[in-house]
């Protein structure tokens, strides 16, 4: 097949087919625009000087002080997390009739090849052109807020480039990457002239994802035993090796708490099913034992977002221990309000990411009622109450999202926690003027010298932050089921037992 046949059939299709194309392009122009983002920030140059020399060039601490950058660098990528789960939605939308489709490309003579290359080329064509319009946004949007002010100090580092071979990876490796994924996802998919038949699971998960989660604890809680071992022999840690931990550990307990909801959904499937009142209940609990891993493909880029969103809190929790001491002992952090301003930035990139996951989870529900409609169409004629229909989607999706996201909250704080110890001061001396208004005598007159007891300031659980988050993503997840459900009549109808 030619190159430009392999396009023209590859955008080729309905307007849902163009829906499909258009917000898979919209997910990898935003997934662009943040690791371009994060790419400009690791590109600033260290000026000279010592470790804590700080590039007085920019009116932002965080971009400022060299020791924060590769931080905001890593929120910025942690951005692209439910971007991508996002996209992932985005590619199943439409898929009935994109089956069809290839099957009647089967039908005409291509070769199950050929149609795997076009299934494969549409994904990766379309994200293509989403990184070129992110690429030609960033550069837009980079000279145009590109704004010193009357002392020459700028916002934003639009005074740096990212290096070109990083900018390439990112607008080329990103297709690439969405086509590899598509060719994988449909190693189980054969395309026949009479359909697509797909080879599925039919045993029930296993909770070995809890093996991942520990997994990724024990990670986090190495950090400092191994910054103490280097301490203690007086060498310097590798810089990468810090970093190099983080992102293992997190892309652990993200797979590992992802991964969790395919057992999750099946455990509480039969739970609903052995327990569970009423016909919306059950026909919720034979939905999640049939398909237990849907709940892993529709709450990912969530669940990732509130990992994120619980270590952000639970170091936020840290860093107010950390004033604490501070105001008891005159030690601790110099400034605690930067950091805790700093946080705020943080919790503001999570809503973010969770609104994100939320638009994925609203194309995930249409998606999953659009594609079922002939089954629900056949409920209903057979006297299947609408209303009953809604409450099991309702069921189906809420009964595995509350215990997801608990778990999810929990790693993600448990991972902050055994990272930072609580912070100790005291144990010194330390002189205190008794002059009054008057200054004291420089030889010692007026001056006392006072013991500062010991102090160890144990971080809080930050309940009420956690509670937020959870209330956000239940949130999320009731408004975008609410949302699919406006289709639930049109999708019920009785004309929909004759589609093909």
């Amino acid at each position: 097949m030619r190159p430009g046949t392999l396009l023209r059939l590859a955008l080729a299709g309905t307007r849902t087919d163009g829906a499909r194309v258009a917000l898979t392009a919209l997910s990898a122009a935003l997934a662009t625009l943040a690791g371009l983002a994060a790419l400009t920030v690791l590109a600033v140059a260290k000026p000279p000087g010592d470790a804590w020399t700080e590039s007085e060039q920019y009116t932002n601490a965080l971009l400022r002080e060299p020791g924060l950058r590769p931080g905001v660098a890593f929120a910025l990528l942690l951005l692209c997390v439910p971007v991508l789960g996002l996209a992932g939605q985005c590619a199943r939308l439409g898929a009935p009739g994109r089956d069809r489709r290839l099957a009647a490309l089967r039908l005409a003579g291509a070769t199950p090849g050929q149609v795997t290359w076009l299934a494969v080329a549409e994904t990766g064509v379309a994200s293509l052109l989403g990184t070129v319009t992110g690429l030609a946004v960033f550069a837009v949007g980079r000279w145009l807020l590109h704004r010193p002010d009357a002392a020459g100090r700028l916002p934003l580092p639009t005074d740096v480039h990212p290096a070109p071979l990083a900018v390439a990876a990112v607008v080329v490796g990103l297709p690439l990457v969405a086509a590899l994924v598509g060719a994988l996802l449909l190693r189980r998919v054969t395309t026949t002239p009479f359909g697509v038949v797909r080879r599925v699971r039919t045993r029930a998960p296993w909770p070995w994802p809890g093996v991942l989660i520990l997994a990724a604890l024990g990670i986090f809680a190495a950090i400092r035993p191994i910054g103490l071992w280097y301490e203690r022999r007086d060498v310097v840690m590798p810089d990468s090796i810090v970093p190099l931990l983080l992102v293992l550990g997190g892309l652990t307990a993200m797979i590992g708490v992802v991964s969790g909801t395919g057992w999750i959904s099946y455990t509480t499937g039969r739970m609903l099913h052995r327990h569970g009142r009423g016909p919306a209940a059950l026909l919720a609990a034979r939905r999640l034992t049939a398909d237990p891993w849907a709940g892993s493909r529709t709450f990912a880029a969530l669940l990732a977002a509130l990992i994120f969103g619980a270590g952000a809190a639970g170091l936020r929790a840290a860093f107010q221990a950390e004033a604490e001491l501070a105001r008891r002992t005159g030690g601790g952090l110099s400034d605690p309000d930067f950091y805790l301003g700093a946080m705020d930035l943080v919790n503001l990139a999570v809503v973010v990411a969770v609104v994100i996951a939320g638009g994925g989870l609203l194309v995930a529900v249409v998606e999953g009622i659009t594609s079922r409609r002939r089954a629900y169409a056949a409920q209903v004629a057979t006297g299947v109450p609408r209303a009953t229909i809604g409450r099991s989607l309702l069921w189906a999706s809420l009964a595995p999202a509350v215990p997801a996201i608990g778990l999810a909250l929990t790693v993600g704080y448990l991972l902050v926690a055994g990272l930072i110890p609580a912070p100790r001061g005291g144990g010194f001396e330390q002189t205190v003027c008794d002059a009054g208004p008057q200054p004291c005598d420089p030889n010692g007159g007026g001056a006392r010298t006072e013991w500062v007891p010991k102090v160890t300031v144990t971080p809080d659980v930050p309940w009420e932050q956690l509670a937020w988050f959870a209330a956000g993503g239940l949130a999320a997840v009731l408004l975008t089921v609410l949302a699919g459900l406006l289709l639930l009549r049109s999708a019920t109808s009785v004309e929909e037992l004759r589609v093909t």
